[in-house]
């Protein structure tokens, strides 16, 4: 029997890969001979650079690059050298877990520092990027990022316009003559699962602006900040390619404070749901394609797994070859029973007694879970199974 398993993270507990390896114990241990493949999963969010990197054979990298609040921080990035790619989360540079609550003000907090990973990248041959945006501290349109790479973003003195969205308010040109001339080798694929436009009522201020310490009146005038960097942007590129669009009401584009925005207009990234990028990139659908039963979960299954979270992914691959699908989490909410819809046909909360939250979460005590539950479950299924 060929198992091949493909679960997501248990956020703050277990990695993907870990989470796999404990449930290949517990099959094991319930059949020995059975074939079975654990695989990298994640949604482009948390974990995506361990996951991807540490299961496609990469390695990690960490690099010291500018913070949100334009303090050093340590950051790490995987590289597959082979495939001369970097796998990279902004918020490992420009997160909003890195600022404290009480200094929120994305005025100031700037995505310099996913400019300094990619760059870094670049000098360590890397030409391929897959980049997830999820999580950010910064409504900056991706200024800062752009700075890092020789975008000059100036104001009207010709000086470097400040870290931060207050930065826009001071830009009043962009010049390209010193960008980095191997981005013009690199592309960019960018986990991207939020539709939010760059400007106006569902617009990134608008809508995320208040949990990254925006007022109201903060809130309007970022955005009508980001509306005039966005004609800027479409002057300044329309001036080398009259081909060129405006792309602020693209989806996507609203995406992490507007990097969305900056990495589709001077990037030519492709903005994209996370869990395709992670699937195609793994060659998961190579993998299951002669599978009896495919494996997959994450911490917690609710009503919003069905929302395009990787399990879903997962099991969509899996019924385009008819394969049975079973999930195991670390809970179940009621509605959980939503993603017998999209292709998960059993789930399986691995909780077996009455244990605190941290407890659950304890790495050991959720391996020790998994082991044993799959353990179970797959002793049944070899009931099933013909002598």
């Amino acid at each position: 029997m060929k198992i091949v398993i493909a679960i997501d993270s248990f956020k703050g507990s277990l990695s993907s890969l870990e989470t796999g390896a404990a449930v290949k114990r517990g099959i094991l241990q319930a059949m020995p001979k059975a074939e079975v493949h654990v695989r990298p999963l994640a949604d482009g969010g948390e974990g995506t650079v361990e996951a991807l990197t540490l299961g496609m054979g990469g390695k990690l990298r960490s690099v010291t690059v500018t913070g949100p609040l334009g303090r050093p921080v340590d950051c790490a990035y995987g590289i597959l050298p082979e495939r001369r790619t970097a796998i990279i989360e902004m918020a490992g540079a420009a997160g909003i877990t890195l600022v404290p609550a009480a200094r929120r003000n994305p005025l100031y907090t700037t995505t310099y520092g996913v400019g300094e990973l990619i760059r870094d990248a670049i000098e360590q041959g890397c030409r391929h990027f897959i980049l997830g945006i999820g999580g950010s501290a910064t409504n900056d349109g991706g200024v800062g990022m752009l700075q890092a790479l020789g975008f000059e973003l100036s104001d009207q003195n010709g000086n470097p316009v400040p870290y931060g969205a207050r930065g826009l308010e001071a830009l009043k040109s962009i010049s390209m003559q010193q960008v980095l001339p191997a981005l013009k080798e690199c592309d960019f694929r960018v986990a991207c699962d939020v539709t939010n436009v760059l400007c106006g009522a569902q617009g990134c201020s608008a809508v995320f602006g208040p949990q990254k310490g925006a007022d109201p009146e903060m809130i309007r005038q970022m955005d009508a900040w980001l509306s005039d960097y966005a004609n800027l942007t479409a002057m300044t590129l329309a001036s080398v390619d009259k081909e060129m669009k405006d792309n602020a009401g693209c989806p996507g584009t609203g995406a992490a404070g507007g990097l969305g925005f900056a990495l589709l207009s001077y990037l030519h990234a492709r903005l994209e749901p996370g869990v395709h990028i992670v699937l195609e990139e793994t060659g998961l659908e190579q993998d299951i394609q002669d599978a009896d039963l495919i494996v997959t979960g994450e911490g917690r299954l609710d009503g919003q797994t069905v929302m395009g979270k990787a399990p879903i992914g997962v099991a969509a691959l899996a019924k385009k070859y008819d394969i049975p699908v079973i999930a195991f989490c670390g809970c179940a909410a009621e509605d959980a029973v939503l993603c017998h819809a999209h292709g998960i046909d059993a789930f399986f909360p691995i909780l077996r007694n009455i244990q605190t939250l941290s407890e659950a979460m304890d790495p050991d005590n959720a391996a020790r879970n998994l082991r044993d539950t799959a353990a179970q479950v797959f002793r049944l299924i070899r009931l099933t199974m013909p002598e």
